[in-house]
């Protein structure tokens, strides 16, 4: 079977570049996950704070048992409480990889990412809620000795914070990134000077102020009608020539939509089109 956007390495595990991410799943849509699972994409990225636990019931319902190849990629930082806050103590992050080992139903999540709240956009960290990183990656690195845990990773962090964390073993960064907005570039750097796979969300860009629509972009369409592609392919496109180690996790609740995102992995820029829409940003 072919690896959508060819493969590349997540916490010494061999990957599709093109996974998926269940966010904006609901409970109508286990096709489309084993759709994507039946495609080729073994890297799916979640969180128990995603629906209040309904994404990861989902899944579970889905996919379990699930492939041997399948890496479960998860999120702690904030939970549900009368609506999403913030939880960023070590003992809330710990009853959070407890909460996703149940509901997914497993007795190891192979990555669990930190979403700290450093930077934008969403949640902002305030009073007893603002935690160092060093005493949240000294609970996450017990959890990893303790077996529940295979790898930490890092979700909206500043540069600052990620060179702090590397002599940790950080197995991927995520952070929001586009075509038409680079505001992480630092970090982007980071991950290549340490070979460190980059997983950017807002791929596409979003309703959040400083992170255009990338298909809206008349550049952006006019490669994609030469190509004969759509807008959105061509974005996912740009993203996987960036960088070898950047790996995709475009959501979706649309079966085509879905069969789209999976086929911008076939998309090949050349330089001179690669470069063009470089100078976008």
């Amino acid at each position: 079977m072919d690896s959508p956007g060819g493969t590349a390495l997540l916490a010494g595990r061999r990957v599709a570049r093109i996974g998926f991410g269940a966010m904006q799943l609901g409970a109508q849509d286990a096709e489309v996950l084993r759709k994507a699972v039946g495609n080729g994409v073994n890297h799916i990225d979640t969180a128990e704070f995603y629906g209040d636990g309904a994404v990861n019931a989902l899944i579970r319902a889905a996919l379990h048992p699930y492939p041997e190849d399948l890496v479960l990629v998860s999120k702690v930082g904030a939970e549900h409480r009368d609506g999403l806050v913030p939880a960023q103590k070590p003992g809330q992050l710990r009853a959070s990889v407890e909460a996703n080992l149940a509901s997914l139903g497993i007795e190891r999540l192979p990555v669990v990412n930190l979403r700290r709240l450093d930077v934008g956009p969403g949640l902002v960290a305030e009073g007893d809620q603002r935690v160092g990183i060093e005493d949240q990656l000294a609970e996450l690195i017990a959890l990893r000795t303790e077996g529940k845990i295979g790898a930490i990773g890092l979700s909206a962090v500043d540069a600052e914070r990620l060179r702090i964390a590397l002599p940790a073993g950080i197995a991927c960064v995520q952070n929001a990134h586009s075509l038409l907005s680079r505001e992480s570039a630092a970090l982007l750097r980071i991950c290549r000077e340490n070979g460190i796979p980059w997983v950017p969300f807002f791929p596409l860009g979003s309703a959040f102020s400083g992170h255009p629509k990338v298909t809206e972009h008349p550049e952006v369409r006019a490669v994609a009608a030469e190509l004969g592609a759509n807008p959105a392919q061509i974005g996912l496109a740009w993203l996987l020539a960036e960088y070898e180690n950047t790996l995709l996790i475009p959501g979706t609740a649309n079966p085509v939509h879905l069969e789209e995102n999976l086929a911008a992995g076939r998309i090949r820029l050349d330089a001179a089109t690669f470069a063009r829409l470089d100078g976008l940003a």
